[in-house]
């Protein structure tokens, strides 16, 4: 990985490490149990896998752009976007990405890409009109840092995996087992589909736990590059606010991709932590004040 000049975070570099392999490893359980169970069709179900992995590696940046109406912008057609990028990425000393801006009221912004140099950073229509150009520069900042982490990469993977594994043993139930006439095909499809629901189930809360490290991460990065955490801090706040005041209607569009976004679109005081893609409001506040006080004590 090219080094940066934001903060390195080994407990998320572990996180990470230790999510793939467990997602790993959930994922070559489902593909083992398909080639006993299948047996003939074992070639099939492994070509397929192996397709839709190497398409959604490399694609997976385009793929997520395009469903969150991500529009690729010049440095002429949104010249202060451009420039507080440019700013930031001469300060980390990385690679500049694709910079892009998505038409919703929803105050927010994402990054994707699976390294520093097919990467991009978009920012919504709602999020430049709400916040001052410092508060904007932490936002940016919080988004790089993904990308200079790598993790954007990580969660991609990881939440395709979890997917690609349902998938996987829903086709296999539907063009292989479900046409066997044997004693054991009932039993077959009760043992493909247990173990389905349980790799989804682990798949879905491991990347929750990562998304959540993850972001908490991505804020100390932006504030100690920039030095700015009141800045951060104050964008959390009014994004957070502003988004409870967007209709319920408009949020549940952009909850699907709560993994990749500043701000959790849609988070219910009620919604479990467990299942949450983000650290709530008063964890990343609470961290933004510590390294306040920290830099004012260096």
């Amino acid at each position: 990985m090219a080094r940066t000049r934001f903060a390195p975070d080994r407990g998320l570099t572990s996180r990470m490490v230790t999510t793939m392999f467990f997602i790993g490893l959930l994922y070559v359980v489902v593909v083992g149990v398909l080639v006993v169970l299948l047996k003939g069709a074992w070639a099939v179900v492994l070509v397929i896998a192996g397709a839709l992995f190497i398409a959604q590696f490399w694609f997976s940046d385009r793929i997520a752009a395009y469903s969150m109406g991500a529009r690729e912008v010049t440095p002429e057609q949104a010249p202060e976007l451009h420039g507080a990028v440019d700013r930031l990425c001469a300060l980390a000393d990385m690679p500049k990405p694709r910079v892009a801006i998505a038409e919703s009221d929803v105050p927010n912004a994402f990054a994707t890409g699976r390294g520093q140099k097919n990467s991009l950073v978009c920012a919504t229509t709602g999020l430049l009109r709400r916040l001052e150009p410092e508060e904007l520069e932490g936002v940016l900042a919080h988004e790089l840092s993904h990308v200079a982490h790598r993790d954007v990469a990580v969660m991609t993977i990881a939440s395709f995996l979890g997917v690609l594994a349902g998938i996987i043993t829903r086709a296999a139930l539907w063009s292989g087992i479900g046409r066997q006439r044997d004693q054991n095909a009932a039993i077959a499809v009760l043992i493909v589909t247990a173990v389905s629901a349980v790799v989804y189930a682990l798949s879905f809360l491991l990347t929750r736990l990562l998304s959540r490290y993850r972001e908490l991460s991505a804020d100390r990065a932006a504030a100690l590059l920039t030095g700015r955490p009141s800045a951060l801090a104050a964008a959390l706040t009014k994004v957070t606010g502003q988004i409870a005041r967007i209709p319920t209607e408009d949020l549940r569009k952009e909850q699907a991709y709560n993994a990749f976004f500043f701000a959790p679109a849609f988070n219910k005081e009620t919604f479990s932590k467990l299942l949450s893609s983000h650290p709530t409001l008063e964890q990343r506040l609470d961290q933004l004040a510590r390294i306040s006080t920290e830099l004012g004590r260096a």
